[in-house]
C-alpha cells in the first residue's frame, strides 16, 4: 500500500513555493531530502525539521545534478523512493519579447537541469523501481506574458512522454501541471497578476493534491480549481 512505509524522497526547490509547501506536508512521514540554489543557513528555518538540505544550482544543469547524486550518497542512502524535480524560474516578458539572456537561464533552469538531473538519478530510482515527478505548469499550452517558461514546460511535457515510455517498467515517471498558485515565483518574475490574483489556489492546497497526485504514478496530471472543486485537496490517495 502506497505511503504505508516511510519513503526517501528528493524535492528539488524545496526551499520555497510549491516545493516547500509539498515537503511541509510530508515532513514526519517520510524522509526527506530537499535542494535549493540558497545556501544552508539563508534557508535552515524555513524548511521542516529533519529534512536534509543540499545545494544545487540549476542554472549549471550538470553540476546540480551531481549535486543531487551526492547529497543522496552522504545521506547513506542506496535508492530513492521518489524524486519530485520541482525547481524552476520564470520572467516576464517586455511586450512578448524574452531577450536572449532570460531564454538561456530559463531553459537552463527548467529544462536542460530537469534532463540531466534524471539521468543521473536514474539508477537510484531504478533500485527501488520509483518515482520520478516533473513539476510542470498549466502554461505549457501557451502563455503571452512569458513565453520561454511557457516553452521550458512544454518541453518538460515531452520529456516526460519520452521517458515515461522509456523506462516503462523500470521507474515510473509522471508529470503534474498545477494551475495558478499563491506563491512568490509572480513577484520574482516581475509580473503583477493584478486582481486575478485574488483567484489563484492557496500553496498548501495544491501541495495535497500534488501528492495525491504523486501517490498515483498517473500522468499527465493537473491540479487546478476544477480538481479542487471536486474535494481534490481533501480526497484522494494519501503519499
Amino acid at each position: 500500500m502506497i505511503g504505508a512505509k516511510p519513503r526517501r524522497m528528493l524535492i528539488t526547490g524545496g526551499n520555497a513555493g510549491i516545493g516547500l509547501a509539498l515537503a511541509k506536508k510530508l515532513a514526519g512521514r517520510h524522509q526527506l531530502l530537499l535542494s535549493g540554489r540558497k545556501p544552508h543557513a539563508d534557508v535552515a528555518d524555513l524548511i521542516p525539521a529533519g529534512a536534509a538540505y543540499v545545494v544545487a544550482d540549476q542554472s549549471d544543469p550538470q553540476a546540480s545534478a551531481q549535486a543531487l547524486v551526492d547529497g543522496v550518497r552522504e545521506l547513506g542512502w542506496d535508492g530513492l523512493d521518489n524524486a519530485v524535480l520541482n525547481a524552476g524560474l520564470g520572467m516576464a516578458a517586455v511586450d512578448g519579447i524574452d531577450t536572449t539572456e532570460a531564454i538561456r537561464r530559463t531553459l537552463d533552469v527548467n529544462l536542460a537541469a530537469a534532463i540531466a538531473q534524471a539521468r543521473a538519478l536514474y539508477p537510484l530510482l531504478e533500485k527501488t523501481k520509483g518515482t520520478l515527478t516533473f513539476v510542470g505548469s498549466v502554461a505549457h499550452k501557451g502563455s503571452a506574458t512569458i513565453p520561454a517558461y511557457a516553452a521550458s514546460k512544454a518541453g518538460l511535457q515531452g520529456l516526460a512522454r519520452a521517458l515515461r515510455s522509456e523506462w516503462s517498467g523500470r521507474v515510473s515517471v509522471q508529470i503534474v501541471h498545477p494551475g495558478p498558485t499563491k506563491t512568490e515565483i509572480h513577484d520574482k518574475a516581475g509580473y503583477d497578476p493584478g486582481p486575478m490574483r485574488a483567484l489563484f489556489l492557496d500553496v498548501g492546497d495544491v501541495a495535497k493534491m500534488m501528492a495525491s497526485a504523486i501517490a498515483t504514478r498517473r500522468s499527465p496530471v493537473t491540479v487546478s480549481w476544477v480538481r479542487y472543486l471536486n474535494g481534490g485537496a481533501f480526497t484522494g490517495r494519501r503519499l
